[in-house]
C-alpha cells in the first residue's frame, strides 16, 4: 500500500497522518490488489479541507471535503470513498454474475460441455431472499409496500412456502406450495 500525502498551508502533522493512515488501511483490507493513496490537506482561511484520491484495480475514487475541523473533513471525505467503493463492488458483482452465462457454454452438474448452445431463457441476475415466517394478511400488506411484484414467505398457520404476487387487475394473488 502506498499513501502520499501532501499538506498545504499547514505543519506537517503526525497525528493527522496516523489518522489518515489507519482509515485508509480500513479500505485495504477488503481487496487484494495494491492500492495508492494520495491524500491533500490544506487550510484555507477557516475551511479545513482534506482532498483523497485512492486508485484501486485501475479505478480512482475521489472525495473532497471542508469542514471547520480536518478530523471531520478526513471522516467525511472517507465517508464518501466508502460509499463508492461500494457501489463499485456491488456493479463488479452483478458484471461478474452476468458473464457467468456462457453463450456456447452448458453447464451441467459442475461440468461444462462445449459445442452444446442454451435454448430458452437465461437467468440474468440471482437474488437469496430471507424467507421470514409470517401470515397472509401481513404478507399483503409487505408486497402493498415494497415496489416488487411478488413475494415469498413462510405461511406461519401452515408452515409451507408461499408467494404473494400482485395481479394486472390490481389485486393480490397467492401461490401455496405442498411437497409430496
Amino acid at each position: 500500500m502506498e499513501i502520499s500525502f501532501t499538506f498545504r498551508h499547514m505543519e506537517p502533522s503526525t497525528e493527522l497522518r496516523s489518522y489518515v493512515e489507519e482509515k485508509v488501511y480500513k479500505i485495504k483490507k477488503y481487496f487484494d490488489s495494491p492500492v495508492e493513496a494520495h491524500i491533500v490537506l490544506k487550510i484555507e482561511k477557516f475551511r479545513h479541507i482534506a482532498d483523497m484520491t485512492i486508485s484501486i484495480d485501475g479505478n480512482k475514487i475521489k472525495a473532497l471535503d471542508e469542514s471547520g475541523d480536518m478530523y471531520s473533513s478526513i471522516d467525511q471525505a472517507m465517508d464518501k470513498i466508502e460509499e463508492q467503493l461500494r457501489r463499485l463492488m456491488s456493479r463488479k458483482k452483478e458484471y461478474r454474475l452476468e458473464n457467468i452465462k456462457g453463450s456456447d457454454l452448458l453447464i451441467n452438474g459442475g461440468e461444462t460441455q462445449e459445442g452444446q448452445v442454451e435454448s430458452g431463457p437465461t437467468i440474468i441476475k440471482a437474488e437469496r431472499v430471507d424467507i421470514k415466517p409470517m401470515d397472509i394478511n401481513e404478507a399483503a400488506m409487505q408486497i402493498n409496500l415494497s415496489k416488487r411484484n411478488f413475494f415469498v414467505f413462510s405461511n406461519s398457520k401452515s408452515k409451507s412456502i408461499n408467494i404473494i404476487y400482485k395481479r394486472n387487475d390490481g389485486n393480490l394473488g397467492l401461490i401455496e406450495t405442498s411437497t409430496k
